[in-house]
């Protein structure tokens, strides 16, 4: 049985890695790269520009999606080839411990409603290595006068 004090001890240690000025500055820095990843990706449409975000691995959870930074590279070559004006416009971006989560208006041609896109990002050691998404077409009229943004 542990001893009280090191209990509180290893309580104090733990709290202590998930708050502070050094914590809220990982924060930050993880959001900067995965906006600046899905800005250079899936806007500029340039996939050397993002891949260099990509961490050791990268797992891929949408079922559409392969594993590994080829899988990104398939979705940037489609957008080029078949959505060379399609944008992604971030609403939200969130952070908590090592994932960020963004809130997107995606838009694969002007003139469409597009999609409400929440894409989640795991990171390690300032690199991605995973990535969920939902995806929900806006549709043409709504139960209620709230838009999806």
């Amino acid at each position: 049985m542990l001893k009280p004090l090191l209990v509180a001890a290893l309580v104090a240690f733990a709290g202590s890695a998930f708050t502070g000025p050094a914590f809220a500055a990982d924060l930050e820095a993880n959001k900067k790269i995965v906006v600046d990843f899905y800005e250079k990706g899936l806007n500029q449409k340039d996939y050397d520009a993002a891949a260099k975000y990509f961490g050791p691995r990268y797992t891929q959870h949408n079922p559409g999606g392969v594993d590994g930074p080829q899988g990104f590279k398939n979705l940037v070559n489609f957008l080029k080839e078949k959505f060379p004006n399609s944008h992604s416009e971030i609403k939200r971006v969130i952070a908590e411990g090592d994932l960020v989560v963004l809130h997107v208006h995606s838009v694969r041609a002007p003139g469409e409603r597009g999609r409400a896109i929440v894409d989640i990002f795991k990171l390690e050691n300032g690199k991605i290595v995973e990535h969920w998404d939902v995806v929900q077409d806006i549709p043409e009229k709504s139960a209620n006068d709230n838009t999806m943004f």
